[in-house]
């Protein structure tokens, strides 16, 4: 995903955290300013929704504008840069395969006790 919380912002003509600041103020929102500077300057690497529902609101944005999904590489592409077949993807089909279990030298686990 890419975080484009200071495209919004830019669009509501705040271009510093400390702005940034007071617009989630009026809405209810008080975060600390060490957090909404982290905010600023790179991707979350987790956000409540509630806090997100803030933002959008303070931003007058909607959350697509916020959070924009960035195209998946292609695995034909991922083949090409590897140079052979990827060991992820199955060469009938365009999806990943699932991993199978190993099995040790002693055959297979014991289960867990109940």
């Amino acid at each position: 995903m890419k975080w484009n919380l200071r495209w919004a912002a830019a669009r509501r003509d705040i271009w510093r955290p400390s702005e940034l600041l007071v617009a989630f103020r009026q809405v209810g929102f008080e975060p600390s300013l060490s957090k909404v500077a982290q905010l600023w300057s790179k991707k979350p690497i987790s956000l409540r929704l509630d806090e997100l529902d803030l933002i959008c609101a303070a931003l007058e944005c909607s959350i697509s504008d916020l959070l924009e999904p960035e195209p998946a590489a292609r695995v034909g592409e991922e083949r090409a840069a590897s140079g052979g077949d990827s060991p992820l993807t199955r060469d009938d089909e365009s999806h990943p395969v699932r991993p199978t279990p190993q099995r040790g030298k002693r055959g297979p686990r014991a289960l867990p006790p109940n």
